[in-house]
């Protein structure tokens, strides 16, 4: 039979209704005759409730109790559309991270995975069920539980299909990827194909449509990525190897980041304590020994912390807080025009880039926080429209 791997984001299951109606797509996929693997995330914003929670216990809890404490909430979605299934007369059985032979490193909140064991997948599959996978969440060689970081699910999703030798299907609440959030844009358009790398670009940049490591774990081992929609039609976009046409393929907004300056020499010691916290580089530049760096706060769960670890390691804050991040993605992203109109649209909302990145796929201006929905909004209509 055809083997599919779906996975259903937190929107997808956020109600009791909502997952009835996810049990419901998948019980008619099993019915048509396909073997289906379903990666769950957990229901809407459990991840972020359950992360307050542990910050009224405590300002910086051990990430290692963090992962304990994040990765129940993909256990309870898998449980539930389990029983869903059953009332839909379909066989299902789910399994934990680790019980789905989710391998990774130590790497607390922020793990990569080193390997997949499917052997209980392929087992149930064997039996006629459908197998229902915790996403976000593995085990370590030391038998640790370990979390992802966000957005994980779909980097478990992807690296199940490729153990599996499975189509991979994505599902969210938007119906594919749009050349800007649809919600923050509504000029944005459906995008029918896009490359790995400007995938990956966009992700990193703030684009929330896929995960950046899942799009990185496709890439290495070539499985072509569906992104659809849990509530509409057959519209998709297929991330594969084939790259978009030339020029800019889509504009990102990243809401929390935080801009640090320090000695190049320091980079090395801060890098290592950014990573130690989960921060993600958005961009660094340097000149005359002196470097700016721009970090992603999103998989932050300690803010103050990390900011004392880099100050250990030698970098101060440019802005203390209420920074973001504007970026323009693609392959035309060095053409000198495109960081003109991401500055140009700065300057018109009297929020003056802070740092400016460019590399070969992407342009990243470091501002003003509250500025960013407009600002998105212009560029997108400057460069995409």
């Amino acid at each position: 039979m055809p083997l599919v791997v779906q996975k259903y984001g937190g929107s997808s299951v956020a109600t009791v209704e909502n997952l009835r109606g996810v049990a419901g797509r998948v019980a008619a996929r099993r019915r048509a005759g396909d073997d289906v693997v379903v990666v769950v995330s957990a229901m809407g914003q459990t991840t972020d409730e359950l992360l307050e929670l542990a910050r009224r216990v405590s300002p910086a809890p051990p990430r290692r109790e963090l992962d304990m404490l994040l990765s129940a909430g993909e256990r309870i979605a898998m449980a539930l559309l389990a029983m869903a299934l059953h009332e839909e007369g379909v066989d299902a059985k789910s399994f934990t991270g680790s019980q789905a032979g989710i391998l990774t490193d130590e790497a607390h909140a922020a793990a990569r995975i080193v390997e997949v064991r499917p052997v209980r997948v392929r087992e149930e599959l064997g039996r006629g069920r459908v197998v229902i996978v915790a996403g976000y969440q593995g085990v370590s060689r030391e038998k640790e539980v370990t979390t992802l970081g966000r957005g994980g699910s779909d980097t478990t999703a992807v690296a199940l299909a490729a153990a599996l030798g499975a189509d991979c299907e994505i599902y969210s609440d938007v119906a594919g990827v749009f050349t800007a959030d649809p919600r923050l844009v509504p000029a944005a358009r459906r995008l029918d194909g896009i490359g790995y790398e400007e995938m990956q670009e966009l992700a990193r940049a703030g684009a929330k449509v896929l995960n950046a490591r899942a799009v990185e774990f496709a890439r290495d081992r070539a499985i072509a990525i569906r992104a659809r929609s849990t509530f509409g039609g057959p519209e998709e976009t297929v991330v594969s190897a084939r790259p978009a046409a030339g020029g800019v393929a889509g504009v990102a907004a990243a809401p929390a980041v935080a801009l640090f300056e320090l000695a190049v020499r320091a980079l090395p010691a801060a890098r290592q304590a950014f990573a130690r916290h989960g921060a993600r580089e958005l961009g660094a530049s340097s000149a005359a020994g002196h470097a700016a760096l721009c970090l992603s706060l999103e998989d932050v769960h300690a803010p103050e912390a990390l900011r004392a670890d880099l100050a250990a390691a030698g970098a101060a804050p440019i802005e203390a807080a209420g920074i973001g991040a504007l970026s323009a993605v693609g392959r035309g992203a060095e053409e000198p025009r495109v960081a003109e109109a991401v500055q140009e649209v700065l300057l018109e909302l009297g929020a003056p880039p802070l740092a400016l990145f460019v590399g070969p796929l992407r342009v990243t201006a470091c501002c003003a926080a509250a500025r960013l929905p407009e600002a998105a909004r212009r560029l997108h209509a400057r460069l995409l429209e």
